[in-house]
């Protein structure tokens, strides 16, 4: 009951929004919303190469564009002090509990009377609600510049809550306990060339689930790489040091995984039809460089991290066996059934891109899970649903950020461009950068090739820089006390990612525009 009377205090939020609504119905506002790029007419500023002055005037302008983007900020730094909040709350939970046990209560009495500032500090410390949270101040705040009609538009018909949707549709399916022992069984294969130890599992893990992504698409991989890592690996309680290694690089490997092919990777697929990218031009100048540093910083990190996975190795089984549910102790389900589930999925994927498709798709897949319930495990949407919520609120916030991030891209050349796509990614969602991208004028190839090598790179440096990111912080949380810290994360994160943009970067490699199939291409070196 206290865990439902936590998340229903959103309703409470939701109910504040709507008041705030209809005070501010207001008549409609005419001009589009938000202020589109190409009415600033600053093209000879942009050109100047200054662009604080650009930003200035931008600001000058639009007054609205400063506050959306400060809210925004406020929610990252909200992300940094979750952790802290929820052990806050925690505190005072267990103060409270204390005193009501010295007046006699029972324990009882004591579950069904948490205090409520409690309760909202702990709504407050939930990583997956902090985005929505600050929708309602950029709601305020629109209203205050406009109108409520004018948020509500933006809402309705400007942001995109597809793949907060997807997301939360193909994270249900990937978690199911046919998907999950077959993933199981096919790196169970690669884990025996390792006699099934800790570190071959967490070797095969690594490298098999965020390729897979390819073809899956990244939030199914990140799903099932995670939950792998949770049973094989996370339950056996390594270090703090190696737990924020391993999220790190599940990170930063999901990200660059899926760039082998053109419809897996979010950011990829921002671009790929305006620029015209296919799957065989992503395969030679993405893919197998992804393959390449997933390969080094797994070796690396192993390596590293090697007498800790020897010790790990000894850890008696009947130590660990707890941790793990009845459901996941079943290692048998009729391969149709696995079969079915497989097409779920594919269905999912084929039609990604139309939520009527996918959900309807997902809703027969619930009748299908009843009807083989000795099968399934228990379909838990609360994962899902939160992590949907959590993209939802970024690409509302993200939707508002064009006004800086575009002419930022635009002004860089192609290494400097990279290594800011990498930077950016981590403060907003990777897939967005990529779009910005696609709105600035006369992109080089060698400059689209640069800012999606960059937001990929960056992918796994926080969890808002990759959508698939909240799913597998999600499912891993509960190993690390109070939860992810955002800056161990960050630190985990490091390494590889300075590996992937190497090895992105530093290695020549001729692009070649598909548009373009005359020219004798570009090429990106250090």
């Amino acid at each position: 009951m206290k865990h439902v009377r936590k998340y229903c205090l959103g309703l409470i939020f939701l109910g504040g929004l709507s008041i705030i609504a209809f005070a501010g119905e207001g008549p409609v506002e005419s001009l589009p919303f938000p202020t589109p790029l190409d009415t600033y007419g600053d093209a000879d500023l942009i050109k100047s190469g200054d662009i604080m002055v650009v930003l200035t005037n931008r600001i000058g302008q639009t007054p609205f564009n400063f506050w959306a983007s400060l809210i925004f900020l406020f929610a990252i730094l909200h992300t940094f002090f979750a952790a802290k909040i929820t052990l806050i709350a925690r505190k005072l939970e267990q103060k409270h509990a204390a005193k009501m046990r010295a007046e006699g209560k029972s324990e009882e009495e004591i579950e069904h009377n948490t205090p409520f500032f409690t309760e909202i500090l702990h709504f407050f410390g939930e990583v997956e609600a902090i985005f929505g949270i600050w929708v309602l101040a950029l709601a305020a705040v629109t209203i205050s510049f406009y109108d409520w009609n004018t948020f509500k538009n933006y809402i309705a018909h400007t942001v995109n809550f597809t793949e907060p949707m997807f997301v939360v549709v193909i994270m249900a399916l990937a978690s199911t306990r046919p998907i999950m022992l077959f993933a199981e069984q096919i790196m169970g294969k690669f884990a025996a060339l390792g006699k099934h130890s800790p570190g071959a599992w967490w070797l095969s893990i690594l490298t098999i689930a965020p390729l897979l992504g390819s073809f899956i698409t990244e939030p199914a991989a990140m799903t099932i790489g995670a939950m792998l890592l949770a049973e094989q690996f996370y339950r056996l309680k390594p270090s703090s040091k190696l737990a924020y290694a391993t999220i790190g690089i599940l990170f930063v490997n999901v990200s660059v995984g899926g760039t082998i092919t053109h419809f897996a990777a979010p950011p990829v697929l921002m671009v790929a039809a305006k620029w015209e990218w296919t799957l065989p031009f992503m395969a030679l100048n993405f893919g197998w460089k992804a393959f390449l540093g997933i390969i080094i910083s797994n070796i690396l990190y192993f390596m590293a991290f090697k007498r800790e996975f020897a010790q790990l190795a000894s850890v008696p089984v009947t130590e660990v066996s707890a941790d793990k549910s009845v459901d996941q102790q079943e290692k048998s389900v009729p391969i149709w059934i696995t079969l079915v589930h497989i097409l779920f999925m594919g269905w999912t994927v084929l039609n990604a891109h139309y939520p009527p498709l996918f959900i309807g798709g997902f809703l027969f897949f619930l009748g299908f899970a009843i009807a083989t319930k000795p099968h399934q495990s228990q379909i838990s949407l609360k994962s899902p649903l939160l992590v949907g919520f959590f993209l939802a609120g970024l690409v509302t916030h993200g939707g508002m950020q064009a006004w800086w991030i575009a002419p930022v891209l635009g002004s860089l050349g192609d290494v400097p461009l990279m290594l800011t796509a990498t930077v950016l990614t981590a403060f907003n969602d990777n897939a967005a950068i990529t779009f910005l991208s696609t709105l600035v004028p006369e992109f080089s190839i060698s400059a689209k090739y640069a800012v999606v090598a960059g937001a990929v790179t960056g992918g796994g440096l926080t969890v808002i820089a990759n959508a698939p990111n909240p799913a597998g912080q999600s499912i891993l949380s509960k190993f690390f006390p109070g939860g992810v810290n955002p800056a161990k994360l960050l630190m985990g994160a490091l390494i590889p990612t300075i590996i992937l943009g190497l090895v992105f970067m530093g290695i020549p490699q001729d692009v070649q525009d598909p548009k373009q199939p005359q020219n004798s291409g570009v090429e990106v070196t250090d």
